[in-house]
């Protein structure tokens, strides 16, 4: 069984686990089960947690891995819910890809492209809210608010008025209703669609996105294993951000205030360091292969042992 979709920085992520003593690998964002089918043909000392909340992911991943009946448990939820919850020990591998999968974007019916005929990206179809209600139902403040804190959108104001100028006269029921406002105000320019950071601002409202890698990071800070690396994929500057300084800070040795003429904490405040200075990112070859891989960035942290 093939799974759907080319899971990124591959080598990057398995490289990143080499050392890892015997326990549980969690891998947060299961998806299709790329990443993890090959974690678990790779490490045979290690057994597997899977968690994603997308019903159709599970239910591909569950068959995906069938071969290591006995070594995976999948569970269902978002990973920042899940993952203090765990009862399995120790965890010594922890991966999360908080890229949008494959199938998703491909998928038209979800909504995530510009050339759906619905309104939707819902990771989890269950969800209460939809791009369909952002969109249709937030005031244009708030949606100023969203274009330009998840977006980065420059033309966030004018973008937002011509939303709400639009649904005024009908509903915007379709991703591709969408990307057309978006289109008549952010000009055309480079490889990147006028709608793609548009619809990115809205995804991560939709899906709290930032809000669940805040929940995971926590979550890890709160309850880590000796040893344990994890491993943490990021597709754009609002994501990597957030992992760079929690890394930072999880690094820093000395939490006396900057202020301070000396030190009096004992310098002994580190939990672990970076696996790498810098965010390892996709080779020419992957690139080549995969163009989803040029924004995607690999940071990753050991826990001192």
């Amino acid at each position: 069984m093939q799974t759907p979709h080319i899971p990124v920085l591959l080598e990057e992520v398995l490289k990143s686990f080499e050392n890892v003593s015997e326990g549980y690998f969690v891998d947060c964002t299961l998806g299709y089960a790329g990443h993890s089918f090959e974690m678990l043909a790779k490490y045979a000392h290690l057994k597997h947690i899977g968690i994603d909340r997308d019903d159709e992911a599970l239910a591909f991943s569950k068959k995906r891995l069938e071969p290591f009946e006995g070594r995976s448990t999948l569970y269902k939820g978002t990973f920042a819910t899940v993952l203090p919850t765990l009862k399995e020990t120790p965890i010594t591998a922890l991966l999360a890809d908080f890229g949008v999968s494959s199938l998703q974007l491909d998928k038209k019916e979800r909504g995530f492209s510009f050339a759906s005929e619905t309104l939707d990206m819902r990771m989890d179809a269950s969800a209460p809210l939809s791009a369909y209600e952002v969109v249709n139902e937030y005031p244009k403040e708030k949606l100023e608010y969203i274009f330009d804190a998840y977006g980065e959108v420059r033309s966030y104001r004018k973008l937002a008025a011509a939303v709400v100028e639009a649904r005024a006269k009908e509903p915007i029921r379709s991703a591709k209703a969408l990307s057309e406002i978006a289109k008549e105000v952010i000009p055309a320019g480079g490889k990147i669609h006028p709608a793609t950071l548009m619809f990115q601002a809205i995804r991560i409202e939709v899906n709290n996105e930032l809000g669940e890698i805040e929940g995971l990071l926590d979550a890890i800070e709160a309850k880590h294993y000796e040893g344990e690396v994890v491993s943490l994929i990021t597709f754009h500057s609002l994501e990597d951000r957030l992992v760079k300084n929690r890394f930072k800070k999880w690094s820093t040795a000395c939490i006396c205030d900057p202020q301070a003429m000396r030190c009096t904490c004992g310098k002994n405040h580190a939990l672990g360091k970076a696996l790498s200075r810098k965010p390892i990112t996709a080779s020419k070859e992957e690139l080549k292969i995969n163009p989803r891989s040029r924004s995607a960035k690999l940071r990753s942290f050991r826990f001192a042992s």
